[in-house]
């Protein structure tokens, strides 16, 4: 047990909102009895305002000097700024108009001792607050004699304590003890109680719901595919070439189904991002399974994101050069340097708005000026050249040869019925991918804007995966019906269809927004939805280039078992 110590604090602050403190017990083996225990605070946080403060910024008590911890890039992006205390907690609670301040602290370390080696090692690290309404005798600075506590003996709030009240221009005795604990938890599992999930039969419902809907889409293809395409492709191939021209259908627009689209350099750099922002979660996703990505490791979620964003540029020139060779484009490099500015721009202008309103709250979540730079340096240092060498290496390939010629002069398309109307088909194909993963996407939301926990990579994997499958097929089956329907205009529609799922996880952020949060500044709605279009537009992309990629595909192989004369 270490002695306690006393601080006193003038209060002068009247306090609207609850914060959350962090504390974060220094990761360190204790060689020997008596070694220094250090404890640090991290920002604090609300689920009212979500604007995260310097644990300084309230009228706590202060270390004679305040020192920064060195943060990550991830770190500085959350927010985080991990300083040096007195181990004081401010706590206001409401009672009939009464305020009470949580003025003493029990800290509990937890710790497992290795025999083979003599050290230990925390492994826990609990505090209780506590608000008494201290009494002493004489004020000493060095050596102050309480009457409420008891050297060598935790404090405990019993039937005949007496809460600290807050008192406009009082004084608050602060107080905390600590005491050693010795655990049967290991150092590798003691984020175990931390990380374990409830509600595993939610995951599992939300799972089984996707897959019913992956095996009713698989059923349409599969018809579709083994039925009337090869029985159509077969009876297309015995015709004459006279009659096969009277025929309607998917056959009769094959010498228009590889026309390029309109705006066909947008639509390469589009799907460019979309392998850019895919692979970049892919490859995260893969990782935090595998265990690499321990939320022991602060901030490494989110600095493996944006390093592994910006090598990804590589592989987004590489597929927006081989797709607008394809098309026959000749201006390689504005293409490239569309998709090396394209998405970026969106993001860091929407970032650089939302982090000027951060400045102006005086919150810790604003990202400081070298910070900014690093990104920036990220962006057009690595990224940018990144995305023209692969851009350089896809151009230079042959290109995609199409599975039938081209005429040159487009078909008419005939009148299209009501529900092949594009709108329509588009906001109709976004509904499924999105129900793959609504309910996953609960959780995710409650972790990054209810401070919770989310390490369930497991679940997240297998959803994931239900979604590529649910894109792939919604849009090849609405693209067959649209090609059916003599329109070959399906280029732009294929990336809509399952991109417009877009639309609905935005829709429900904000009922979200509405029904899970109780955010009341205008600052921290602005902040809420900014990052929520954002995160819909980088889904948008991936979306879109996952249905995109499959139509492609599912077009070429139709058309190049037909036999053209």
């Amino acid at each position: 047990m270490h002695p306690r110590s006393l601080f006193l604090v003038p209060i002068h602050t009247y306090i609207h909102t609850y914060y959350e403190l962090a504390l974060i017990a220094k990761q360190l083996a204790m060689n020997a009895m008596g070694d220094f225990l250090h404890v640090k605070v991290n920002k604090l946080s609300s689920t009212k305002t979500q604007l995260p403060y310097d644990y300084y910024f309230l009228a706590y008590c202060k270390p004679p000097r305040v020192s920064n911890s060195a943060e990550n890039l991830g770190e500085v992006l959350r927010g985080d700024r991990i300083e040096n205390s007195v181990y004081t907690k401010l706590v206001l609670q409401r009672k009939e108009k009464t305020y009470f301040i949580n003025n003493h602290l029990n800290f509990k370390v937890m710790y497992h001792e290795d025999l083979e080696t003599g050290t230990a090692r925390i492994v826990g690290f609990e505090v209780t607050p506590l608000s008494i309404n201290h009494e002493y005798k004489k004020w000493d600075e060095e050596n102050t004699q309480l009457t409420t506590c008891k050297p060598g003996k935790p404090t405990v709030f019993g039937a005949n304590s007496v809460p600290q009240e807050i008192v406009a221009d009082s004084e608050v005795v602060f107080t905390y003890d600590i005491s050693f604990e010795s655990s049967n938890i290991r150092w590798a599992s003691r984020w175990d109680s931390y990380l374990h999930m409830n509600g595993d039969q939610i995951h599992w419902f939300s799972i089984i719901n996707s897959l019913m809907i992956v095996l009713f889409l698989s059923g349409i293809v599969a018809m579709i595919i083994m039925r009337t395409i090869y029985k159509d492709i077969a009876k297309y191939n015995q015709l004459e070439r006279d009659e096969a021209h009277e025929e309607s259908g998917w056959k009769l627009i094959h010498g228009d189904v590889f026309r390029p689209p309109e705006n066909s350099c947008l639509l390469c750099v589009h799907v460019g991002t979309g392998v850019q922002v895919f692979g970049m979660s892919l490859v995260t996703m893969i990782f935090a399974l595998l265990g690499f990505l321990s939320p022991s490791n602060r901030g490494g979620l989110m600095t493996a994101m944006v390093l592994l964003w910006v090598f990804m540029g590589l592989f987004a020139g590489y597929s927006s050069a081989r797709l607008y060779k394809m098309f026959k484009g000749t201006d390689w490099k504005k293409m490239s340097l569309k998709t090396a500015y394209m998405f970026p721009t969106f993001l860091f202008a929407i970032f650089f708005v939302l982090n000027a309103l951060i400045w102006g709250e005086k919150s810790s979540g604003a990202v400081p000026f070298g910070t900014m730079f690093i990104l920036v340096l990220l962006w057009f240092g690595i990224s940018v050249p990144l995305v023209f060498l692969g851009s350089f290496l896809g151009y230079r390939k042959p290109a995609v040869e199409d599975s039938v010629k081209t005429n040159k002069i487009p078909r008419l398309i005939p009148l299209q019925p009501w529900y092949m109307n594009p709108l329509f088909t588009t906001l109709f194909g976004g509904i499924l991918p999105f129900g793959a993963v609504f309910i996953e996407l609960f959780f995710i939301l409650t972790s990054i804007w209810l401070n919770q926990f989310y390490y369930i990579f497991g679940f997240l994997f297998i959803v994931v995966t239900i979604l590529i499958v649910t894109c792939a097929e919604i849009t090849i089956v609405l693209a067959y019906f649209q090609l059916c329907s003599e329109d070959y205009r399906w280029w732009w529609r294929a990336y809509l269809t399952s991109g417009s799922s877009a639309l609905y996880l935005f829709l429900y952020s904000v009922y979200y927004f509405c029904a899970e949060l109780e955010i009341s500044k205008l600052v921290s709605g602005i902040l809420y939805f900014g990052y929520m279009l954002i995160g819909a537009y980088a889904f948008f992309v991936v979306t879109g280039t996952i249905g995109f990629l499959a139509c492609l595909w599912f077009v070429r192989k139709i058309y190049s078992a037909v036999k053209i004369d």
